[in-house]
């Protein structure tokens, strides 16, 4: 079964172009189906696996207290390896088919007012180096809706503050141009011209966002960086990279942004990932009016 699980872990890299974490993700959720399928089921081979073995092992996840999230996550898991193996003739029949997976219940994203996204944009110190590195990473995360993963991975060559666009690398390998809009320009332009010049310690280093040891920023460090600024500018709620990712699609929104526009700019492949923030700005609209309509 882990021959089977390692061929299809192999698909999904080479054919479907998957993120390295997304493949670590589906290997681990799948090992730990055949390790429970061979233990506790006595399966010795994927086409012994059937839809009883599957509602045992949920079951038991479920007794573990795993979250309806992470079950709905393996029932994802197993009906793609299993429709896999389908195709390519291993197995004669899918046990995942009457497979139901959990319901989730949706869970709306936190999100910054503007006006703490001002204050947070407020606090790093231009007149040094890393002040212009963060300012300027704050104002493109806000800006553009970057990933933070995406925000570190950016080389030079992939922003062209002339024509005012970055050129990103998101979910799947799968690339898109961003509008990175006037303030974010000429923050990247003071920061390119005055603040990496001074934190390059590499002269070949194309990383766009370098930290004090003259190296590519890592994911940690921004996380860090975001959490110092956001205790400075007295913001109470737990806010993270995906934070600003939020309020940057819920505000364009709130300002009448259409929904196909924001879900290009974010890179999700499917409409309904963007709908999320349809309910946030409804909510935003419920309580303007129950604030102001004499009414309400």
């Amino acid at each position: 079964m882990r021959s089977n699980v390692e061929e299809f872990i192999h698909y999904l890299a080479v054919e479907r172009g998957l993120a390295e974490n997304t493949l670590e993700s589906y290997y681990r959720d799948l090992i730990g189906f055949c390790t429970f399928a061979a233990e506790v089921a006595k399966v010795r081979n994927v086409g012994e696996v059937t839809r009883e073995v599957i509602l045992r092992y949920l079951l038991n996840m479920q007794k573990e207290g795993k979250s309806p999230a992470t079950l709905a996550r393996h029932v994802a898991a197993l009906k793609s390896f299993y429709h896999f193996l389908l195709r390519e003739k291993l197995i004669e029949f899918d046990p995942t088919l009457n497979v139901d997976t959990p319901k989730l219940a949706r869970k709306l994203p936190q999100i910054l007012s503007v006006a703490e996204v001002d204050r947070l944009l407020q606090q790093p110190d231009p007149s040094t180096p890393a002040g212009l590195r963060d300012k300027s990473m704050l104002e493109l995360m806000y800006a553009t809706g970057l990933r933070v993963s995406e925000l570190v991975s950016l080389q030079i060559n992939q922003v062209n503050c002339d024509t005012g666009f970055i050129r990103c690398t998101g979910k799947g390998a799968k690339e898109r141009i961003v509008p990175i809009g006037s303030v974010a320009k000429e923050c990247l332009n003071a920061y390119l011209a005055y603040g990496r010049v001074k934190l390059l310690k590499i002269p070949k280093e194309e990383a766009l966002f370098i930290n004090q040891m003259g190296a590519r920023l890592t994911r940690q460090g921004f996380w860090k960086i975001l959490k110092k600024y956001a205790r400075k500018a007295g913001i109470a709620k737990d806010i993270t990279p995906h934070t600003l990712r939020h309020s940057f699609a819920t505000h364009l929104l709130e300002n009448g942004a259409d929904l196909r526009v924001v879900q290009e700019m974010l890179g999700h492949a499917d409409i309904t990932t963007t709908q999320v923030y349809t309910h946030l700005t409804s909510r935003h609209l419920k309580e303007v009016y129950n604030k102001t309509h004499p009414r309400a």
